[in-house]
């Protein structure tokens, strides 16, 4: 048997491990030592890969006719991950930008079975071989100023949440931030002495920005009266949701999505992301002002000065009178603001006990 076989064969057991390995106990590592403790990958990072096994560990028991527990290491060919590929597109509909996300997903295990296991690096190189798939960029879907002014005025501030999303709006256009890094500040991120917010980026990197006096006074403002109490476990955090509960990023989409279709066309929404859109936006008003390249990558939280460099080949001189104008909007303080002010009466008016109904 085995046992006896591996005393009189040199190297039997370790051929045996390597040609019976399951491809669940690799799944086990990469989740539970790789990623988290050996790379410090973020928890979106880790979930985003757990997505992608979701989906290829089905596939993969399917394509070789065994169940997902019988998966062995071996069965991790070129011929199943291409076809995996080609199942997202053609089945799932999904994106060359999704499907070459699926693709870093598993490349990424392939490395760990190159550090890991070096006896399989012959498969892990086949694995790293696979080429990303090219695919035609799309334009920078950003709001011009006029635009960005239209979504602010399309939010009704008469309503308790419309506060709430007034400065979510304006804080994703004034910092630049992504939706899951809106989602995950917290109410020490943010500093108003000194006018200044910290935002937990990609890579759990943290940089630190200079907020608009605006942006301040409305963070503040909503800080002390209409935040919603939230739940104790999310209490650090700084926007909450109707539940009291922290937002995910596909909450800070919505919000976003709800004010952008109450502003723009059907159209012009095809266009753009909805969170993302202010992000843009954001690097385009520094362009416009005269920001130096870095201090754009410093705001947004590039990894790569390339891509920040793809804002300067947008020819945006002739947008440059609709700028001054929002700069003179936003130059006004909270108080000069007529919407905040009908705000103040709303309230005023109100019954105390209908708004209550409200919270």
């Amino acid at each position: 048997d085995r046992c006896k076989k591996a005393k009189t064969v040199p190297g039997f057991c370790a051929f045996a491990k390597r040609k019976t390995m399951n491809l669940s106990t690799l799944i086990h590592q990469f989740f539970d030592q790789y990623l988290p403790r050996i790379k410090g990958s973020s928890r979106q990072t880790i979930r985003a890969y757990r997505d992608t096994y979701r989906l290829l560990l089905p596939f993969a028991a399917k394509y070789h006719g065994v169940k997902i527990r019988s998966l062995k290491i071996g069965h991790l060919s070129n011929d199943l991950i291409l076809n995996f590929l080609d199942h997202l597109e053609k089945e799932r509909h999904n994106k060359t930008a999704t499907r070459n996300q699926r693709l870093a997903g598993i490349k990424s295990m392939a490395k760990m079975i190159r550090f890991m296991h070096p006896e399989r690096r012959t498969l892990a190189e086949r694995i790293l071989s696979i080429p990303q798939k090219r695919s035609q960029k799309q334009l920078i879907g950003f709001l011009y100023p006029n635009e960005v002014l239209d979504v602010f005025d399309a939010v009704d501030l008469k309503t308790y949440y419309g506060f709430r999303d007034y400065t979510i709006l304006n804080l994703l256009y004034d910092s630049g931030a992504r939706a899951s890094e809106m989602a995950a500040l917290t109410i020490d991120f943010f500093d108003p002495e000194n006018n200044t917010l910290a935002i937990l980026g990609k890579g759990n990197q943290y940089r630190q920005i200079e907020l608009l006096p605006k942006t301040v006074q409305l963070v503040k403002a909503y800080l002390k009266k209409y935040r919603k109490k939230p739940n104790p476990l999310y209490r650090r955090y700084l926007f909450v949701n109707q539940r009291g509960k922290s937002f995910t990023r596909h909450g800070i989409n919505r919000i976003c999505k709800k004010h952008l279709r109450c502003a723009l066309s059907p159209k012009r929404l095809r266009d753009i992301n909805p969170a993302h859109s202010f992000r843009h936006s954001c690097a385009v008003r520094m362009l416009l002002a005269g920001k130096p390249v870095s201090e754009i990558k410093n705001r947004l939280g590039h990894e790569n000065i390339q891509s920040t460099m793809t804002y300067l080949h947008m020819e945006l001189t002739h947008k440059r009178d609709v700028q001054k104008k929002f700069i003179e909007y936003s130059s006004k303080i909270i108080k000069q603001d007529p919407k905040i002010e009908d705000l103040i009466d709303w309230e005023n008016k109100q019954d105390t006990l209908a708004w209550l109904d409200t919270l």
